[in-house]
Order: C-alpha cells, then structure tokens, then sequence
C-alpha cells in the first residue's frame, strides 16, 4: 500500500448548527436532511448502516437500503432467514447510521425493531422490478453457497416457475422490518473538529434535545 492513511483528511466547512435551527420531533428534523441528501448526494441517500447483535453478543453491520417513513419508524426490507434476521429474532435492539458526505452529514437512529405487516410487505414486493422478486426466492440469504453458478441455476430455475404467472407470490421468507426510533443523534461537521451533535431521547412523552460534546 503507497497510500499513507494517517494523512487522508478532509476540510469540514458547513454552517453551524444551533439547537434553535432543530425540529422539536427528530423525524421532522430527518426529513428535512433527508430530502437535502436527495437533491445533493451522487448515489443511494437512503443507504443507511444497519448494526444488529448476534446471540453471542458480537455485533455485525451492513448497508441496507431505507425504504420507508412512517409516524412509527423507518422501514426497509431483507429476507428474515439472512444473519441480520436471525439476530433481531433473538434480540430486537439494532442502530442505524445515515452519511452524507455532501453535506457532511451523519445521522444515527437507535430503536427497537418489528416485523410490519404482511399486507405492507406484500405491497412493496409487488412494485419491485420481476429480476427483484425472482432474486428474493433464489437468495438464501447469508448461506455458504458451493459457486456462482449455483445461483444462475436457480435463477433459470424461479424464472421458468414463474414465467406464466401474472404476479409473482412474495416469499413467506421476505420482508420488511421498521426500526421504532428511540434515540436520534444529528451530527454536523464543522472546522477545527468542534463538530455540531445533537441527540434526541424520548421520555415523558415528548422529545428532549441536547447537546453533546464532539
């Protein structure tokens, strides 16, 4: 490796935050840089890092793909057999983190996680693309698999089954999860790493903001 890593820095130079420019709700405060993200980040605003716990108490992350606000939480699909399923059946706690480095940019949302309901899942599996729906019955997600043709097998396999169907069935091993948000944290960048963070907890029915040290 050429690259010195220890001298990769970047220049935070956006506007400071104060609490007087915050919602008094957090999802208020989400949708209003969210829809910032849309107009200004290149790729996937809604790409957000989901971290679970095993039952071993180690935890794991990966992106998944925000698909949906509502006044309960925010949604997003997967299959439930795949690692992170398995682990938010056996503990429901998980956090995502949002980035946007355009605006330089994070947000992290802690909660507790629940299946939505089949109706909902149903609905949005029927307005993903067929390739979508037909990979949602190859998959067997997070399993050893022997090689890739494997998976073209079973491509060629689904496709054929379901060439004549009107509709495709949703597999009962899919579908979608929402986060219900008990924490929130906005973080700003600002110069000098004095970074604007602002957390949001939830408690005597209302939302409390404060400020926390970089």
């Amino acid at each position: 490796m050429n690259q010195d890593i220890s001298s990769l820095r970047r220049v935070f130079d956006q506007e400071a935050v104060t609490e007087q420019d915050l919602a008094s709700d957090p999802f208020d405060q989400f949708r209003q840089w969210f829809d910032d993200a849309v107009k200004n980040e290149p790729f996937d605003p809604n790409a957000m890092t989901l971290s679970t716990v095993s039952p071993e108490n180690r935890p794991a992350s990966r992106i998944v793909l925000l698909k949906g606000i509502d006044p309960q939480g925010f949604v997003f699909y997967t299959n439930y057999q795949s690692e992170k399923g398995m682990h938010l059946a056996g503990n429901p706690h998980a956090s995502v983190v949002f980035w946007w480095g355009e605006k330089q940019r994070q947000v992290r949302i802690d909660g507790v996680v629940e299946r939505i309901s089949p109706l909902q899942s149903e609905e949005y599996f029927h307005s993903r693309p067929k390739d979508s729906q037909i990979g949602a019955w190859v998959s067997k997600q997070s399993a050893v698999i022997p090689n890739r043709e494997w998976l073209s097998q079973r491509c060629d396999q689904f496709s054929e089954q379901f060439s004549g169907d009107a509709s495709i069935p949703k597999p009962p091993h899919w579908g979608g999860y929402r986060i219900v948000p008990d924490l929130f944290e906005f973080w700003q960048g600002q110069p000098s790493r004095l970074h604007d963070r602002f957390r949001y907890t939830i408690g005597g029915g209302k939302w409390n903001i404060e400020r926390l040290s970089p």
